[in-house]
């Protein structure tokens, strides 16, 4: 069965297709001779059937080891409707009971079974050991093999118990495949695995159909998500987000907005997850809103947009992720949001983590931000952290391509970052390098006294913001590489050795600029109006009403609510509720409807065609956590209490209680302030806020005296705003 002409007979009988693809053919061959096999296939290539095809040729049962359990079942109910007999591929994980388990290792002792699916918990369990030790194995599939490594985008230890196994069961060839792995990777799995001879086939990580974008992410997120989907009606795409809470708050928000979504996550009990995938892959929905959970198996080739709403950990989660667009070949728009904040955020997130964990962990997070903030072609980027060089200087498909920036010469400073690292002994990863560079005496540097040289701080008068971009393009050029054994040590070529002593022209781009914005608190410091005209008139309406009513500005609506106005232009009380510090109770006061009166007039004299479609209408917020603290001030339990028993700190208590009274909801916390706070006292600061312009903390705390706590300000302006504004 080994000969070329069978095996095309083969793959035409039991797959239907008329010829390989790619590698598949070689790989098959090389597996049918008993040998080792390393296959490094990117997402759609066709990996499965590379140990599928030998499996029905081979004597015995191919073990196939895989962490997904959903993936196992869809691989066998596969592999069932080709063959005749039912048996021929089982699974063995936690999902099944006893008498299922011995149907399973009846058929196998049968010669039925060709193909064994088993999660790696499963196959050290010491009863499958014994038992898989009396059978034939033809072959092991490792599949998902950058699972071994550290260094993979999801590591799991259960994996490095691996070739221990297999000593004990019996040796047959082993095949490892992956759809990402690094050389850093690549190495880790072979060495853990017990192959380090194994023949490799690695095919291209490149998608030419994969169009890659990094924007900025501002507050308006939402809104940019909603504006690229409704640009693209009716297309099945895939957004990722870290927390689970993010997920069901953006299906949320996309629904709220006539976008047909649902959220997956692995909170979800399994029927539901069932049915949102049934959905997706049916076309019920257009869009999943997800975690990293979703998408392992999923097989959708007309996936036409991937979004990662937050920067993920690794670049191979990322190649991993945005690898279920396009699949088809047709169009893949792959659009990322990156803010320096959620790098800030993920490595908070690795303390408590093993020192060397958060190490990697690091690292990984270091290469993505390099990917993020470059202004290189992005192709090349993510080709070059594979392993793998792309040749042309544009690639055509990626913002960077498509809106290049003006380059700069760099010979000098290139020169620079190679005498330094010459210079420490290329024993450093590029963050030292450059703390070097720049003269920052780090407590490493001090250590290694290396703030004593000559050279320390020999780069102080350039841009700092320089260094990275060197660095990263000498990577790319070839000049430097990052050592494989210890990940980001950085190492002169042969072609950087070349460099210094004949200096060339070095042109490079400069990283493209993220500035986070900075979210405004206690209503300080809006974002500008777009139309400062109506802003103004909307003040003036304010202003007339606060006389009329006989109360602050404030009380009627907030500055932030007026700038939105101004913005969003809402010109019905429905649309008026989207607005921020807008809720059912003040739509429901009668100087609403003077407002978007004013606004509708405003648009219909000045022709101002509004984006209403654009306008992303905010959940309601379904939060429990409101609603116990409504019910909870109704039933009078004092204050603190509430916050021991939802587990928030008081002042975040306060913050809730806040956002509930300006959105025009009554409540009356007399009961609380009676029992901490003197009568005058609280007269004294009700006073204040009845003649204030301005419902801020500062300034009351300025005009007050000092002789309240912030809490107290805080306790009585609820108590006001509660009366006097709704």
């Amino acid at each position: 069965m080994t000969k070329k002409a069978n095996l095309h007979e083969a793959l035409k009988k039991y797959f239907g297709f008329d010829k390989f693809k790619g590698d598949q053919e070689k790989i098959i061959q090389n597996l049918l001779d008993g040998k080792d096999t390393f296959v490094l296939m990117p997402t759609g290539g066709g990996k499965s059937l590379c140990y599928q095809l030998p499996s029905l040729l081979m004597d015995g049962v191919a073990i196939v080891i895989s962490p997904l359990i959903a993936l196992m079942k869809n691989q066998v109910d596969f592999i069932s409707q080709l063959s005749e007999h039912e048996g021929t591929a089982h699974y063995l994980n936690s999902s099944l009971n006893k008498a299922a388990i011995d149907q399973v290792k009846s058929d196998i002792q049968a010669g039925i079974t060709k193909l064994l699916y088993v999660a790696p918990e499963s196959l050290t369990k010491e009863e499958n050991v014994e038992f898989l030790k009396s059978v034939k194995i033809s072959f092991y599939a490792v599949d998902e093999a950058h699972c071994i490594s550290e260094w993979g985008h999801d590591f799991r230890p259960e994996y490095r118990r691996i070739r221990p196994i297999v000593n004990e069961i019996g040796k047959a060839p082993i095949i490892a495949l992956t759809a990402t792995a690094t050389d850093k990777v690549r190495s880790d799995i072979k060495k853990n695995l017990g192959i380090l001879d194994a023949k490799e086939f690695k095919s291209s990580f490149n998608r030419p159909n994969l169009y890659y974008e990094v924007r900025s992410k501002t507050k308006d997120v939402d809104k940019d998500i909603i504006r690229f989907i409704k640009q693209h009606p009716g297309k099945s795409g895939i957004i990722y987000c870290l927390s689970r809470k993010k997920v069901e708050e953006l299906a949320a928000i996309l629904r709220a907005n006539d976008i047909k979504a649902a959220a997956y996550h692995a909170g979800l009990d399994s029927p539901t997850r069932t049915q949102t995938q049934d959905d997706f892959l049916m076309e019920n929905i257009d869009v999943i809103v997800a975690t990293i959970a979703f998408g392992m198996g999923i097989d959708k080739p007309d996936v036409r947009f991937v979004i990662h709403y937050d920067i993920p950990k690794s670049l191979e989660g990322y190649y991993q992720e945005t690898g279920r667009a396009g699949r088809d070949g047709g169009e893949g728009i792959c659009l990322a949001f990156y803010s320096s904040k959620d790098l800030d955020k993920l490595e908070k997130f690795m303390e408590g983590k093993p020192v060397a964990e958060q190490d990697i962990g690091r690292q990984l997070l270091v290469e993505t931000a390099a990917y993020a903030e470059t202004s290189v072609c992005r192709r090349k980027m993510l080709l070059h952290y594979f392993g793998e060089i792309y040749d042309r200087e544009n690639c055509g498909n990626c913002d960077n391509c498509l809106h290049p920036k003006t380059k700069i010469e760099a010979m000098n400073q290139l020169v620079t970052v190679l005498q330094v690292i010459q210079r420490i002994k290329e024993n450093f990863r590029s963050d030292y390098v450059i703390d070097f560079i720049i003269g920052k005496e780090t407590e490493e540097i001090i250590a290694h006294k290396h703030h004593e040289l000559d050279e320390f701080g020999i780069g102080e008068d350039d841009d700092p913001k320089i260094w990275n971009p060197v660095i990263r393009q000498a990577l790319l050029m070839g000049y430097l590489k990052k050592e494989v054994e210890n990940y980001g040590i950085l190492k002169i070529t042969s072609a950087g050795k070349k460099f210094l002593k004949d200096p060339q022209s070095f042109m490079i781009v400069k990283d493209a600029e993220f500035s986070d914005e900075i979210d405004s608190s206690e209503h300080e410091g809006a974002a500008g109006a777009l139309d400062p005209t109506l802003a103004a008139m909307l003040r003036d309406l304010r202003k007339k009403v606060s006389k009329r009513m006989e109360r602050p500005p404030y009380v009627i609506f907030q500055d932030v609510s007026i700038d939105q106005m101004a913005t969003d232009y809402p010109v019905t009380l429905e649309e008026l509720k989207n607005i921020q510090g807008v809720g059912e109770g003040k739509v429901k006061q009668p100087y609403a409807k003077e407002f978007v009166d004013l606004i509708k007039k405003y648009c219909d004299e000045n022709e101002i065609e509004r984006q209403v479609d654009m306008r992303v209408r905010t959940v309601a917020k379904k939060s429990m956590l409101k609603v116990k603290i409504i019910q909870s001030i109704d039933r009078q339990v004092a204050l603190d209490d509430i916050a021991n028993s939802q587990g928030i700190d008081f002042d975040e208590l306060l913050s809730e209680i806040e956002a509930i009274v300006y959105s025009g909801t009554k409540l009356n916390i007399d009961y609380f302030l009676e029992e901490v706070m003197d009568e005058d006292h609280i007269d004294d600061i009700y006073d204040y806020f009845s003649e204030s312009d301005t419902d801020r903390l500062s300034v009351a705390q300025d005009e007050l005296g000092g002789d309240y706590s912030e809490d107290e300000i805080r306790l009585v302006r609820i108590k006001f705003l509660s009366e006097m504004a709704n």
